[in-house]
Parts: structure tokens; sequence; C-alpha cells
């Protein structure tokens, strides 16, 4: 059974920084392709980052630059976001594709098959 965890979450302003854990547990993680997703009020889910299983980090246009995206092998993945905006504002969501080792090119990067609960991020403008 796989399990993720998300924390990290908060109330930030504007131009702040907050850093995101997920901690996973299960089979095939050090195998796959794990990731990040938001989704803000009134608006569909959509892919931030994914990681491939040897590391390889893709990110969306909108957050290049400004977030980082690592992962521990099989057992965290991290989103490191500075600069935040009040578009930024949005659940994260952790989650992991276990049919795959590796991210496609655009978002949303991945199929996640696996969902943590979520973390509330909140920018203030």
């Amino acid at each position: 059974q796989v399990h993720l965890v998300e924390s990290g979450g908060g109330f930030v302003q504007s131009g702040g920084s907050l850093r995101l854990s997920c901690t996973t547990s299960g089979p095939f993680l050090g195998d796959s392709a794990i990731g990040w997703f938001r989704q803000a009020p009134g608006k569909e889910r959509e892919g931030v980052a994914c990681l491939s299983s040897d590391g390889s980090a893709h990110l969306r246009d909108s957050v290049k630059g400004r977030f980082t995206a690592s992962r521990d092998g099989a057992n965290a993945v991290y989103l490191q976001m500075n600069s935040l905006r009040s578009e930024d504002t949005a659940v994260y969501y952790c989650a992991a594709d276990t049919e795959y080792y590796y991210c496609s090119d655009t978002a949303p990067f991945m199929a996640p098959n696996y969902w943590g609960q979520g973390t509330q991020v909140t920018v203030s403008s």
C-alpha cells in the first residue's frame, strides 16, 4: 500500500518562501515518477512538478526559476517555493505514478495513481 503525506503548507506574504515535504512509503516508489499538483479554488488541478526515478525534474513554466523540486529516493519528495505570488495559492498534492519511472516533457507530466491528502498554501498579496 502506497502512502503519501504532505506537510509544510501555510500562510505567507507575496515574495515569501515555503518548503513542502511529502513523506512516502510503499512498494515500487523508488522506480516511480513522483511529483506535485495543485488546485486553486474554482480551477482544475494542474501539474506543478514531476521527478523521474533518476531524480530529473520537470516544472511547469509558471514556476520555473521560483520553485525547485527534489526527491530522496523512495522516501520523500520536496518542493521549495520561492518568490511566491498570490496566484500560487492552492491546495498542493503529492502524487505518485507507480506505472512509470519517468515524467513526460509537458504538464501535467504524469498520470498519478496515488495521491496525498493535500496541504493548503495561501499567499497574500
